[in-house]
């Protein structure tokens, strides 16, 4: 990983290529992002940058993290993130960090967590198909087949059941970044990401970028 920024989902939208073609776009408020900490093989045993985005009442904070943020003398933020960066050498504490560290064009992976759907049944959370829904039927909307009774004599491992959806963390790798609006701290990114309106992303370089 060589670049990366905290953002927060605004939205989506559409706008037209040169062409006249339609281009389905998330709006990501991409920074400004102040560094916070910055870790090296020497001092911790691995490379990272740590990244504050988001502003904070001072009395919200808890005593280590107003420590963590006084020893480094800079402005209290709201959120934390660590990105693990090939090179740290150029990056210094008080660093700040904005949406032009993309350009048009480059292709990135966005980190977020998905919208929570509580617990769900299996034709939602699995897409499985149901049973016949008139009244004689007895099977509607269950499940389906535990498997055999005696042999083996239980549930196999990763049974396709009822239980709870969403609110995990998932990566959209290869998004395409369409448009990069500096002034309004923009990223415009080709399709989806995870997460509602206002959730915090994590914007990396594409590590499997496609040529």
């Amino acid at each position: 990983m060589k670049k990366a920024i905290i953002g927060r989902k605004v939205g989506m939208t559409q706008i037209f290529d040169e062409k006249g073609n339609v281009i389905p776009v998330t709006v990501i408020e991409a920074g400004p992002c102040s560094v916070v900490q910055v870790k090296t093989v020497e001092t911790d045993g691995y490379d990272a940058v740590q990244l504050g985005f988001g502003t904070v009442k001072e009395k919200k904070l808890n005593k280590p993290e107003k420590g963590h943020f006084t020893k480094v003398k800079v402005t209290p933020v709201k959120h934390l993130r660590e990105f693990r960066l090939a090179d740290v050498s150029n990056v210094k504490v008080g660093d700040e960090i904005k949406a032009d560290v993309f350009t048009a064009g480059e292709t990135v992976d966005i980190q977020g967590t998905t919208k929570g759907k509580g617990f769900q049944g299996v034709i939602k959370r699995h897409g499985q198909s149901r049973g016949p829904m008139g009244h004689g039927s007895m099977y509607h909307r269950r499940p389906g087949s535990m498997g055999s009774t005696s042999t083996p004599g239980r549930v196999f491992k990763g049974k396709k059941l009822p239980g709870h959806m969403g609110n995990v963390t998932v990566t959209i790798q290869n998004l395409k970044v369409v448009r990069v609006d500096l002034d309004k701290n923009c990223i415009l990114v080709k399709g989806s990401v995870p997460g509602n309106k206002g959730a915090i992303l994590k914007i990396k370089d594409a590590t499997k970028a496609l040529a």
